[in-house]
């Protein structure tokens, strides 16, 4: 019996070997490439378009969807938006879409200025809408926040609960906003509480929505394979969850991800915080939302190069009624609340991907 056995399971070790090897390659190809692409570059070794191109595109989106092309017209780079990569179940008005281009246009700023160049920035209301950024030879200074545009991550995990320092804590209350914009800084527990109500509120409201949960699994990357085809999306480790094949990943997928299990999650990580951040537009309109992006950015750039981690607590301002529960609770009128921040510390979690600039071009 044990002869008849040996061959059988040998071939089965065998195989669970070469799946263990192939997987291991695939998650080091993702680091090899992480690695890669999150670094600085300098503006003599590829074009300005090129250069201004790959800082624009590490900027934060929502689901790491990239919503962006970009392109330059006359003399101007023009960054807008890309239609197919909308998410119209969680984001119906394109609310986040142009918050992403908000953020992308700060990363290209930052990149011009660093490389010597003044840059404005205007906004064509007309059709789609879309960004232009000119650039001139004007002298300008190098801003701090450049360097911190290839560290700066969303950090979806528990965080220590130590206190920001009010010294950090006022750089980043007092950062300066775009007109029509506000920050709004939270480290009041009883007050975060009342606003973690609402996260959990709609938290489950939006898990018990057939469609939304369809269209984020639709951006979830359950192993390192899927994540490298697309170079988009939501890669399990980059949330602290394990990867999974795509046949598996499914159906865990399914008996995993309720309502109990995420709220508990959102509860752990949002009292593990050091406080909460909520950026706020004077008009809903999109040229604000991406004001509003803008300055988000701004915020994560500064909050990492103070050491502090950050990441989206959106559900809030994405499901209506507790939109405006939460503006309610802030005493902000009926001005739209943009994005709902968590930061404290933590420790670096895997980065996401990109895809290539040539990708992006209209």
């Amino acid at each position: 019996m044990t002869s008849d056995h040996n061959p059988t399971t040998n071939s089965g070790l065998s195989a669970v070997a070469k799946l263990a090897s192939a997987a291991f390659k695939r998650h080091s190809t993702y680091d090899d490439e992480t690695s890669a692409l999150w670094k600085h570059r300098s503006p003599n070794s590829c074009s300005e378009a090129d250069y201004l191109f790959h800082y624009a595109r590490l900027a934060a989106n929502a689901h790491n969807t990239q919503p962006w092309l970009f392109g330059r017209v006359a003399d101007a780079y023009v960054i807008k938006p890309d239609p197919a990569r909308r998410t119209p179940v969680v984001d119906p008005d394109d609310h986040h879409l142009y918050c992403s281009l908000g953020c992308a246009t700060e990363n290209l700023l930052l990149a011009a200025n660093a490389a010597g160049k003044a840059a404005s920035v205007a906004f064509n209301a007309e059709g789609d809408g879309e960004i232009q950024v000119r650039l001139s030879s004007e002298p300008t200074a190098n801003d701090p926040l450049f360097d911190a545009i290839i560290d700066r991550q969303c950090t979806r995990s528990d965080y220590s609960g130590q206190p920001v320092a009010d010294a950090h804590l006022r750089r980043l209350s007092d950062m300066p906003q775009l007109s029509g914009c506000e920050l709004i800084v939270i480290t009041d527990q009883p007050v975060i509480e009342q606003i973690l109500e609402l996260i959990l509120s709609a938290n489950s409201a939006q898990i018990g929505d057939p469609a939304f949960v369809g269209e984020l699994t639709s951006w979830l990357r359950f192993n390192a394979a899927s994540a490298l085809a697309t170079r988009d999306g939501l890669y399990a480790p980059c949330s602290g969850n394990p990867t999974l094949p795509n046949w598996l990943a499914g159906p865990v997928f399914k008996t995993v991800f309720t309502a109990k299990s995420e709220n508990k999650k959102c509860a752990r990580q949002v009292r593990s915080s050091s406080g909460l951040a909520i950026f706020v537009s004077d008009k809903c309109d999109r040229e604000h939302w991406i004001s509003s992006g803008r300055n988000y950015q701004r915020f994560a750039l500064q909050a990492t190069l103070l050491g502090i981690k950050h990441a989206f607590l959106n559900q809030p301002v994405e499901v209506l009624q507790f939109r405006k529960a939460l503006a309610a609770l802030l005493g902000i009128g009926d001005r739209r609340p943009d994005f709902l921040v968590r930061f404290g510390y933590a420790e670096p979690m895997p980065r996401s991907l990109r895809r290539p600039v040539k990708q992006l071009l209209f």
